[in-house]
């Protein structure tokens, strides 16, 4: 049954190992997890992760087997190696329940201190801009009636702490981080919020469905300002609202929406009852007539299998069972999927491009642990408990996310799945005819393999880009047509067998052919010492996409030399961004280029000077933010 991990499975062992579709686990970290996990780039080149660990505070704390309470941050340079750099155990972030969050925008992260119910809302700021691995506390002071949960305009001056038991929702500013005030307060009985990109819109998931309010003089700073309700929707098969996404797919605003828990025949809260929410997608074009166009489910949720499953491990937990809790998309334009948190089911990835027909193409259940770690006081039994805020990397096709019973978990999509070839706009189209390319030296000679996954003819062409320390054009030294399967080159250019290409470095480019016109095309780079022998050397090419970053590519991967060629490269963005790139020799930035605005669909080039740059390898990383959207690309050069 899908999303079901059974009694017999667990005693028989085969769940000892997880289960996975369409996603392989590249790291893990912690080993308990709690209710949001976010990702952040920041302006020095560093990857980070944020997730809180506590499922309920304090009562971990108590556990003399627990690890360490409070926020994590995690260095994601690698992603298969996180590293722990701090923790963060102020008193927000020592309990944050559901509100840990960032600003993309302005590089904050805050929390306000909560529980299940209500807590004392004390308001933690940290700035992450610089960077992420040790956030810098700006502040903690009372800034909020109550903390549950909290929303975060997409310009990251508005922070939205929420209370669902209580019904407050404030409105706290963030213009002067180290110094927020509390601009609004009111009640909607808001569980989760969002805020739309232009900050004039609320989506509140409250104890009765959606609302959407008008925030426009809370955006605005308005003296007094008042929020106003704009349309409210409840729907009949839902539990707990807890969050609602704004996003636009084709073109057209949606909401998706999830529900936490389940509920008995009565409306009340219970122990698998037999109405889960699950989640929705909700068509808000309309913003006065919302209503729903698909359900979001598992055969776990249906209430034809509630008694089936009623004896499963975890499944009569007040607090855990056959549920969802959290979901997320990559990005609100264009997201293509969403992933969501669904407790003992793990984490389930679903196909929304068509918003009326969501799909699920993959999931992650992991190897099922106990919360005797964590002090629970409640039923103790092997299962998952997955309900936090999954984050992304679409880049590299990544998802993180945590669990109660077993930490953080960084999770890598099958490139056959996700991303998608046409994630943004009709226009592009990315094709998908290789699996992989790559060369393997063989002495003097080097392998040169490919998998296809489109049955197309291909060509091999190697290109000389540097002789020694002299920069070339790029001379075409051999070419292989129309091949089927991987090549050997033996070393000697067309012109001559008996004549090596030589030392210097070589740019070897496979084209797949569809029609005589190119399908797909892949780079990688070569290096020849003064022996003969041959090395395979970072990319300067990050291949053309459809996210955010389009395209992002050196002229060439060597640069100075006799001849001082300057370091070379072009990008273009699919929306309209600020851009910057940080050129890196070790682990010193040496040079920096923007932030500057640029606009969509164009290509920009760079140029830097090889002056002051010494020999050695070059780390050249591009930085793209558009609103709450952040890409991040990295292509490598040497200087001869």
């Amino acid at each position: 049954m899908q999303g079901r991990v059974a009694a017999d499975d667990l005693a028989a062992g085969r769940v000892d190992r997880g289960y996975l579709c369409n996603l392989r686990v590249i790291a893990r970290a912690g080993s308990t997890g709690g209710f949001r996990v976010h990702r952040y780039l920041d302006r020095n080149g560093h990857e980070c992760a944020y997730y809180d660990t506590t499922l309920l505070f304090p009562t971990n704390a108590t556990s003399l087997s627990a690890e360490a309470t409070a926020v994590a941050v995690l260095d994601m340079t690698d992603p298969a190696k996180p590293v722990r750099t701090a923790t963060l155990v102020t008193p927000a972030m020592q309990s944050p329940h559901e509100s840990v969050n960032i600003s993309v925008e302005r590089g904050l992260l805050a929390a306000t201190s909560g529980n299940p119910t209500a807590s004392p809302g004390t308001l933690d700021v940290y700035d992450i801009a610089h960077d992420c691995r040790n956030p810098v506390l700006l502040t903690t002071q009372p800034q909020a009636a109550f903390g549950h949960e909290s929303g975060m305009a997409p310009d990251g001056l508005t922070f939205y702490p929420t209370s669902i038991s209580t019904g407050e929702t404030t409105a706290v500013d963030l213009a002067d981080p180290s110094a927020p005030r509390r601009i609004w307060r009111g009640e909607f009985g808001t569980h989760g919020m969002s805020v739309s990109g232009d900050g004039t819109r609320g989506y509140h998931a409250t104890l009765d469905g959606l609302t959407i309010t008008d925030l426009s003089e809370v955006q605005a700073r308005a003296p007094d300002p008042q929020v106003r309700e704009v349309s409210r929707l409840a729907w009949s098969n839902g539990s707990i609202p807890q969050v609602a996404i704004p996003v636009t797919i084709r073109g057209r605003p949606y909401v998706v929406e999830v529900d936490e828990y389940s509920e008995n025949a009565e409306g009340s809260i219970a122990s698998h009852g037999e109405r889960v929410g699950a989640a929705r997608i909700i068509d808000v074009s309309d913003e006065r007539r919302p209503f729903v166009v698909s359900n979001i489910r598992l055969e776990v949720h249906q209430p034809e299998h509630r008694e089936a499953i009623a004896g499963d491990p975890g499944a009569q937990s007040p607090v855990q069972g056959y549920a969802a809790h959290y979901c997320d998309v990559p990005q609100r334009r264009e997201p293509g999927i969403v992933a969501c948190s669904m407790i003992l089911s793990g984490l389930r990835v679903f196909d929304i491009r068509d918003p009326e027909n969501p799909r699920e193409i993959a999931y992650h259940v992991a190897p099922p642990s106990t919360v005797s770690a964590t002090g629970s006081p409640y039923i103790d039994e092997r299962a998952n408990w997955a309900m936090s805020q999954p984050a992304f990397a679409p880049e590299r096709g990544e998802i993180w996310y945590a669990d109660g019973t077993s930490g953080f978990h960084a999770l890598r999509m099958h490139p056959k799945v996700w991303p998608f070839r046409a994630a943004r706009g009709a226009g592009c189209v990315q094709n998908e005819g290789f699996l992989s390319v790559g060369a393997r030296p063989v002495g003097e000679r080097v392998r040169l393999a490919f998998r296809r996954r489109a049955r197309l003819p291909v060509r091999i062409d190697v290109a000389r880009v540097a002789s020694r320390r002299r920069v070339l054009r790029g001379r075409l030294v051999a070419r292989f047509d129309r091949r089927t399967r991987s090549v050997t080159w033996n070393g000697a250019a067309d012109r001559g067998r008996r004549r090596t290409a030589g030392a210097g470095h070589y740019v070897v480019r496979f084209t797949m052919l569809r029609r005589g016109r190119p399908y797909d095309v892949r780079r990688l780079v070569l290096a020849r010492d003064a022996s003969g022998r041959f090395g395979v050397r970072r990319s300067h090419q990050r291949r053309d996409g459809c996210g955010l970053l389009a395209r992002f590519r050196l002229k060439r991967p060597v640069f100075g030399g006799a001849t001082r060629a300057p370091l070379a490269g072009s990008y273009r963005v699919s929306a309209r961004a600020r851009v910057s790139l940080a050129i890196s020799r070790g682990r010193k930035v040496v040079r920096r280029l923007g932030p500057v605005a640029r606009t969509a669909g164009r290509t920009f080039r760079f140029s830097v000077p090889a002056t002051r740059l010494p020999r050695g390898s070059y780390r050249i990383r591009l930085l793209v933010q558009s609103g709450d959207e952040r890409a991040a690309a990295v292509v490598w050069a040497r200087r001869l």
